[in-house]
């Protein structure tokens, strides 16, 4: 069960009692009758709580009583979980009479703990009188939300001779409203909280709104009253009021019957949500006046229900460039003169990342600056140190702090911690979506929905957060957001949040941790981020016992006290950088309730303990080294792992084949498991993920790749197949032709480490394939037509050393939904590979890689056929050949062919070309 922010565990803590009023606990009278007590005490409160989540602000005696509740809470789950172990031992299967036997050897410590839930029980008499006497229940309601002045208030009448890189993207606008379509057109700016959408609106409306019939402009919000709106709507549109028209349908037909012939353009600023789109939009009438409609919102589900016509489209705002973005700060600052004194120079170029092209940030920032408070250097750097506090604290950054936090309070509950959780990671970093989903989940921050499988629940909240622009995307494959980026400035919102509720703890060293000692809550959640410091383990060993989730990034001068995080859930050391260091992380062989554990540390040694049978939630464990002493080979009877990727080298455990529970495993020392190991891998038949290599230099027997084929054909739940294993065999490819019945439903297929002499025939039978990574020696335009008829394909990457003596030609109806490709050779592609109209509909991406030394001065044939292509990538091989002192002319001349092929395309692709290799897209 899911957990919101501010009721901290109280769902997970109401199952557990419910749990312990269980056939299984019948004969612990006492404790069952405290259980449930404190049920129906919980359960009484826990609907107060869910309302003041949705409040804005609280009467401060209401939130001092709703945090001391969310912080019992915690408590009283730690000692539920204490007793539970203590009942269930390290072996959850043996028999209530031999638990009965251990809870008799352990009376004293049971006492102890009897003890404690009488003391939490009457915490929670105390607080729900507590409750009762001050009338909560009657301070919770709508009354209590703040009014604020709307911050696009000023946006909308900014001069435009003083906004900066606002030029190109107005004329961008002005060119899709104003073109020759006389059809209703909709037209819907989507970008983050921030990054002048209104303004940029504002200025287009400005520019074009003389040219229509009639004009209005209308702001949304996010609790709109539509009756209201489209009221105001008919005097701005210079429509009489009507007696007559009172009900909302009667509005809708008069603002209809009065735009009909006519040619409109309506500006609806600040959407929030697709209903409210479904009711105004019905004010607007189809005709063919050549009447627009603009939109501006921060969801891109919004902006598409706003675009759903063949003649709709989106704009996406970017953040300002470099440039752009110190004209405007120093414009702000030093006025006309635009010129930073040689002094703030550097300190402005800190600031300046750190609002990170955010032109509410800079103009913000850049006015506290400018004002007399800020005049000397001194306070410049006292201003960036504490940029992150100033905004939770700072009158004049509080028109920011309002718009970040429209952002976040109009998130579903549920949506919260996930996105408080992205605190836990430092600044600029990328953060992977596969690691979130198994934290949240972790954390219990996921909710369970019928007959959908949990990863892919966690997976819709990290695409929500990407739809309301909370989150930048990083990386993406196949239509796919891989990893995300944090803004700054929204960072700093998520850090005076987390503080605000106790969520997550910060510290930059070991003081910082030991500091926290004295802070007003126990540490729930702490992130250490740096290595700075030298307080001792004992320092922190009693103020970091509460601690449930831990994650430490960068060297480590000593192993932190982890046998004393008892309650323990999320466990986490990334330091890639890290050289020559012991890691010992033994004592989480003793961490009970722990569920997530994760090491990146690539060159460090980590020593783990021998066992680790007793952490039956384990649910992840992913070490990410090239060096571990003491792997515990029990592992394979761990009862709930899910995902399981192994040190470098580490070969198969042995016993695999029990290890029913694993759906992602990654295993990068093949070439010594075992055979039996690897016939075992058959038996894992809840596997959706599998990636298999051989160390460096290392093969497969011809035994081992027969086994390893037959065990992945009776993968039937198989989605993602990555394969870097190399063997003995001269042709690899009858080994995956062997396959005659493959996975059915693959999506991600990676062969780049098995080069094949020809395309293999069964991947063609593979319908659901989205991702196809391949090493061939030849390719012709056979092979080709059986990869082009894959139905879903959107990613491919094709590495061919060889081609026919004729020309690869891509023929029309091949791909259909292909969106990005890279052909790969040691030749020259560029001068076999063709492609005829109506082939790849939909490319949006096209990568070349050749050998630079190879080029015969051509681009291929029908590149100007592919309609939707907007980016072309080449990438020239270095041979190191430091003789040819003619590659940098090379370079230039591929670049001038490509970019004169990219002047007749469509949609004028950008053109990229340099050095190296393009193994991903």
């Amino acid at each position: 069960m899911a957990a919101s922010v501010t009721t901290g565990v109280m769902k997970p803590l109401l199952g557990k009692l419910t749990k312990l009023l269980g056939d299984e606990y019948t004969k612990l009278k006492g404790v069952r009758k405290q259980a449930s007590f404190l049920r129906d005490e919980l359960g009484a409160m826990k609907a107060l709580l869910d309302k003041m989540e949705l409040m804005d602000k609280l009467d401060p005696s209401a939130k001092n009583w709703r945090d001391h509740i969310r912080e019992m809470t915690y408590d009283m789950e730690n000692c539920i979980d204490d007793f539970m172990r203590d009942i269930e031992g390290a072996d959850a299967k043996v028999g209530f009479a031999n638990k009965m036997a251990r809870f008799l050897t352990t009376l004293g410590k049971r006492h102890k703990i009897a003890n404690r839930i009488e003391e939490l029980k009457d915490l929670a008499v105390d607080a729900n009188a507590r409750r009762e006497r001050y009338k909560f229940d009657d301070c919770v309601g709508p009354s209590l939300g703040v009014v604020v002045t709307d911050p696009r208030i000023s946006a909308m009448y900014k001069e435009a001779a003083g906004l900066v890189g606002i030029d190109g993207p107005k004329e961008e606008l002005v060119s899709l409203l104003m073109d020759s379509h006389k059809k209703l057109r909709v037209v819907s700016i989507v970008g983050f909280g921030g990054l002048g959408k209104t303004t940029l609106a504002k200025q287009v409306y400005d520019k074009i709104g003389g040219q229509f019939y009639c004009k209005a402009f209308v702001s949304v919000s996010q609790r709109p009253d539509i009756k209201n709106l489209l009221c105001g709507l008919q005097l701005k549109l210079g429509m009489e009021q009507s007696s007559q028209a009172h009900e909302l349908q009667d509005i809708i037909d008069r603002i209809r019957e009065h735009l009909k012939h006519k040619r409109y353009f309506i500006l609806v600023d600040d959407l929030w949500d697709q209903s409210a789109w479904n009711i105004i939009s019905c004010a607007f009438p189809e005709n063919v006046n050549g009447s627009r409609v603009m939109v501006t919102t921060r969801l891109d589900d919004v902006a598409a229900m706003a675009c759903q016509s063949d003649t709709a489209c989106i704009y996406r705002m970017k953040y300002l460039e470099e440039q752009d973005s110190r004209r405007l700060f120093f414009s702000t600052i030093f006025g006309s003169k635009n010129v930073c004194p040689p002094q703030f120079q550097d300190i402005s170029a800190e600031i300046l990342k750190k609002c990170g092209g955010l032109p509410l940030a800079i103009v913000t920032i850049a006015s506290l600056l400018a004002s007399n408070e800020a005049r000397s250097l001194n306070e410049w750097e006292s201003l960036k140190n504490s940029l992150g506090a100033k905004l939770a604290t700072k009158p004049s950054l509080e028109e920011m702090r309002n718009i970040l936090n429209l952002s976040y309070m109009h998130l579903p509950v549920h949506l919260r911690p996930c996105l408080l959780y992205l605190g836990m990671y430092p600044e600029d970093r990328e953060i992977w979506r596969d690691d979130l989903v198994k934290q949240w989940i972790a954390e219990g921050f996921v909710c369970s929905l019928h007959g959908v499988d949990l990863e892919d629940v966690a997976k819709s909240y990290f695409n929500e957060l990407l739809n309301r622009s909370l989150i930048q995307p990083v990386e993406t494959q196949g239509g796919e957001v891989l990893s995300c980026r944090v803004h700054d400035i929204m960072l700093d919102l998520i850090l005076s949040k987390s503080t605000e509720d106790n969520f997550i703890s910060i510290a930059y060293n070991y003081e910082d941790m030991a500091r926290l000692q004295d802070c007003k809550y126990k540490v729930r959640r702490l992130s250490l981020k740096s290595s700075d410091g030298g307080a001792t383990s004992e320092t922190l060993a009693t103020s970091m016992s509460q601690v449930r989730s831990y994650a430490q990034f960068g060297e480590s001068k000593y192993t932190v006290p982890l046998s004393q995080f008892k309650y323990l859930r999320m466990l986490a050391f990334e330091f890639p950088d890290l050289w020559e260091t012991t890691i010992d992380l033994t004592a989480i062989g003793h961490l009970f309730l722990l569920r997530y554990f994760k090491v990146l540390a690539r060159s460090a040694d980590v020593v783990l303990p021998t066992e680790i049978r007793g952490l039956e939630h384990l649910e992840t464990v992913e070490l990410f080294c090239w060096s571990t002493q003491g792997f515990p080979s029990d592992i394979t009877r761990l009862p709930n792992l899910y995902h399981l990727k192994l040190p470098y080298g580490t070969v198969l455990p042995e016993g695999i084949q029990n290890m029913k529970s694993v759906r992602a495993l990654h295993c990068s020392g093949m070439s010594e498991s075992l055979l039996e190991d690897i016939k075992g891998l058959s038996e894992l038949t809840n596997l959706k993920k599998l990636m298999l290599c051989t160390p460096y230099r290392q093969c497969l027997t011809i035994e081992c790749a027969d086994a390893l084929t037959s065990s992945i054909g009776m993968l039937r739940d198989l989605k993602h197949l990555s394969l870097c294993c190399r063997h003995e065999l001269h042709d690899y490819g009858s080994q995956l032709d062997s396959l005659t019945d493959p996975p059915p439903r693959l999506e991600i297929l990676s062969l780049t480490g098995w080069k094949f002499s020809r395309v293999p025939k069964r991947i063609g039978q593979l319908p659901c394939l989205r991702i196809l990574k391949l090493r061939v020696s030849r390719l012709s335009s056979d092979e080709v037509c059986v990869l082009g008829e894959l139905p879903s394909l959107v990613s491919a990457i094709f590495h061919v050393w060889y081609v026919s003596q004729e020309k690869v030609v891509v023929s029309t109806g091949l791909f259909p939904v292909l969106k990005d490709v890279c052909f790969r050779s040691d030749e020259d592609v560029t001068a076999y590979l063709s492609f005829e109209a109506g082939a790849m509909p939909k490319l949006q991406k096209l990568t070349l890689g050749l050998c630079w030394e190879e080029w015969r001065g051509a681009t291929p044939v029908g590149m100007d056929r592919l309609p939707c292509l907007e980016e072309i990538r080449v990438w020239l091989q270095d041979t190191n050949n430091e003789s040819s002192t003619n590659r940098e002319d090379v370079l230039a001349d591929i670049e001038y062919a490509f970019k004169g092929a990219a002047s007749v395309q469509p949609r004028r692709p950008a053109v990229t070309v340099g050095y190296g290799k393009p193994d991903t897209l």
